[in-house]
């Protein structure tokens, strides 16, 4: 399946360098409040004063559909594929999606555990993917 490149912007920068050297980081909010994807300011509270914290990268599966007719046509010859939403089990409110590399269409196993995978999607660029364990 052909992936996306991010293009990191100033927010989501530290997030991207992290994935780079196959790290998970999330946002922390001087509250203490954790948050995926990366936003300017927190969900929780609106602050706007952030550290980053490397969580493991190990969840569980929550739901999962199975992409059968996308309109983008850089998909379509992909399809039926599986789009799974993925919770941390450090922090359940952490969720994150994926097509869960090596695992066939409508086989996503829900309430399976999964770890987090790097793949190279351009020279020096990785994205994060979510495969798993068995």
């Amino acid at each position: 399946m052909p992936k996306l490149i991010p293009i990191p912007d100033a927010v989501s920068k530290p997030f991207w360098d992290g994935i780079n050297q196959k790290k998970l980081l999330v946002q922390v909010c001087e509250h203490g409040h954790q948050q995926y994807p990366p936003r300017d300011k927190c969900f929780d509270c609106n602050s706007n004063k952030f550290t980053w914290k490397e969580v493991k990268g190990r969840g569980h599966i929550e739901a999962a559909i199975v992409v059968e007719d996308g309109r983008l046509d850089r998909r379509k010859p992909d399809q039926p594929f599986n789009i799974a939403l993925v919770s941390l089990d450090e922090d359940k409110r952490l969720n994150f999606y994926s097509n869960l590399p090596g695992t066939e269409p409508y086989k996503a196993p829900v309430g399976a555990p999964v770890e987090i995978v790097f793949e190279q999607v351009a020279p020096g660029q990785l994205i994060h993917e979510w495969k798993v364990v068995k």
